[in-house]
This record gives C-alpha cells, structure tokens and sequence, in this order.
C-alpha cells in the first residue's frame, strides 16, 4: 500500500504548494465573473489536476518496468495457445504487481528525497519535482540501450551529449520504450521456443499416423501444460522478468 501512496504522491508534486495551503476547492459547474485573482489561479489548479490523472497511465506505462513485463506476460498465454486463460485483468493485475515490486527502489528514494522534504516544506515545489525525476532518469538510463538512445538523439537533432544529465527527459523516454520492446520481444522469442517444439513434435507424429483431419492444437495443448507445470513456468517466467531489471 505504501508504493501506491508514493507513486500517487509523485504525480501530486505537479501542484503548487499554495493550492494545499488554500485546502481542497469545491467545483460548481458554470461561467461566474471572478472577484480576485486566487479564484482564477484555483481554477488553473484544479483543471491541472485533472490533466496530470488524465496523464497517470501514461506516466506509468512509459517510465516503469509494466510495458516489458506485460508483454511477456501476454506472449506466455499465447505460446501455451490458452486462449484467454488467465483472463487479461489477471495479465494485467500480476504485471502492475510486479511493476511495483521492481520499482520500489526507485519509488523508496522518490519518496525520502523529494517527497518528504517537500511535506515537511524544506524544499519548494520546483525542488522537489527535479529531485523526483532523477531518480526515474537513472532507473531508464539503465535499462534504454545505447543505440536506442543514440539513434533518438539523431532524430531530435541534438548533438552528442557529453554526460546523462544532457540527454532531455523527451529523447530519453522513447528510447526507453524503444529497448523496453526489444527487450519484451527477445524474452517472448526465447518463452515460443519450447512450446513450437512440442507443436512441431506433435504435428509430426499425427501427420505419421495419417490423422490429418484433427488438428494439432488440441493434442498438443495438454502437453505444453503438463511441460509448464512441471517446470514450475511461472516462476520460472515471473523470475526472469524481475530479474531482467537488475
């Protein structure tokens, strides 16, 4: 509970530290005439917040271990050929999970950091906001291949960056995704291969036996279950991706 607490808490470094000192303002709908600037600075405020939330998914799916870890995931169910088992809200709940869980350092250090001081009014608002993103910075620095990056920087125009701190959060995000998916993509690679072994095999032997009319799949399917179970592939699966982070 308390990384849900600390990834909320980034997202609310977006606003102002006025806004807290005013308290929570109520929404009315309709055009009124203001009678003070602060009414018109709250208003900027709260269709900020609203902006930023609308943005969270997004922040959290281009900055965090969930886009590889969703993707193998997925690739899983599909060599096994299940289907939709496990259904996709179990995908996705054991790939937020898990985001989590490889995030924490990051999180943890956020929250001692930036949030805190921040809470605690040692730091102001624009402190606490570049206290916040270093860390994320560092988390996609390890994991965005060079040649990614490189080839993002080219695009943008920008010459070769003498030290991280050079590279813009803009560049470094895509190229993040970027070796995210390469990443995701070999590890689904390496997760088929057993599985269209078995395939392969069992095609093979009905295809000897002369029944061409039942298709493999279905043959071939307890199989790849029994393999998977035996292996203890989840583990297996769920241990690899954690560990792919570090």
């Amino acid at each position: 509970m308390r990384r849900y607490v600390i990834f909320g808490s980034i997202i609310l470094l977006f606003f102002s530290q006025s806004a807290w000192a005013q308290g929570i303002p109520t929404i009315t709908l309709g055009v009124n005439e203001s009678t003070s600037p602060q009414q018109v600075s709250t208003a900027l405020q709260v269709l900020f917040l609203f902006t930023v939330l609308s943005l969270a998914p997004a922040i959290l799916l281009m900055t965090t271990a969930f886009t590889r870890t969703v993707i193998v995931l997925s690739f899983v169910r599909q060599s096994m050929g299940t289907q939709q088992m496990p259904p996709n809200q179990v995908i996705i709940g054991l790939a937020l999970f898990l985001t989590f869980f490889i995030m924490s350092p990051v999180f943890n250090e956020i929250n001692t950091t930036a949030l805190q001081p921040y809470f605690n009014e040692q730091i102001d608002q624009n402190q606490a906001l570049q206290l916040a993103v270093q860390p994320m910075r560092n988390f996609m620095f390890n994991q965005t291949n060079e040649k990614d990056l490189g080839l993002l920087m080219d695009i943008s125009g920008n010459i070769s960056p003498d030290n991280p701190d050079d590279v813009p959060t803009t560049a470094l995000i895509p190229a993040f995704m970027l070796s995210e998916l390469k990443r995701a993509f070999q590890m689904g690679f390496m997760v088929y291969v057993p599985f269209l072994i078995i395939d392969m095999v069992v095609a093979s032997v009905l295809l000897a036996m002369g029944m061409m009319m039942l298709p493999p799949p279905i043959i071939s399917l307890p199989f790849k279950l029994l393999l998977f179970v035996l292996v203890d592939g989840w583990s297996l699966v769920v241990g690899s991706i954690v560990q792919s982070f570090f």
